[in-house]
């Protein structure tokens, strides 16, 4: 994959010299209770990291990594389409950098990869994240009940949501 550059962001193919700033920001007490992890995340990471289907980009602003942002796809013809998931440092939360980088990857899938939806699956009560999917053209599809198993042990609801092609917000 090729360097994306958005417009405050660069998004770039990760490397395994990434992974320690990485781990180190899915640490972070936000980070982690949204991605979790074990004790070792960068030995986690790393593991991760070299599986076949990895298609990670390292985010960085101001020449500085500041989180990572992730995708897949669903290559089956009749229901192809791409997700997209990401974690940012909470200390560059609030600029928009989330925005651009989840629009930058967008753009890239339906641009490049020719994906005409994107799903992405914020948990239901993470606002911020649900504000940021929201202004590049997200919408809510529904619901997920007990989606995910949280670090407490209990089942959290998730949101699905979804953009298509043409509803995709190109610009701020």
């Amino acid at each position: 994959m090729t360097v994306l550059r958005g417009a405050s962001v660069v998004l770039r193919p990760t490397v395994r010299e990434d992974l320690p700033a990485l781990a180190a920001i899915r640490a972070t007490p936000q980070v982690r209770s949204r991605w979790r992890g074990g004790d070792d995340l960068e030995a986690e990471m790393a593991r991760e990291f070299d599986a076949p289907d990895n298609r990670w980009l390292t985010v960085e602003y101001q020449e500085r990594i500041v989180g990572m942002i992730q995708w897949y796809a669903e290559e089956e013809p009749d229901y192809r389409h791409a997700g997209i998931d990401l974690f940012l440092d909470p200390a560059t939360h609030g600029r928009g950098l989330g925005t651009d980088a989840v629009r930058t990857l967008a753009c890239h899938l339906v641009d490049v990869h020719g994906h005409h939806r994107l799903v992405i699956d914020p948990a239901a009560d993470n606002a911020a994240a649900i504000r940021c999917y929201t202004k590049v053209g997200f919408r809510p599809v529904g619901v997920m009940r007990q989606y995910e198993r949280g670090a407490d042990g209990t089942w959290h609801d998730g949101l699905l949501m979804e953009v298509l092609a043409d509803e995709l917000v190109r610009h701020p």
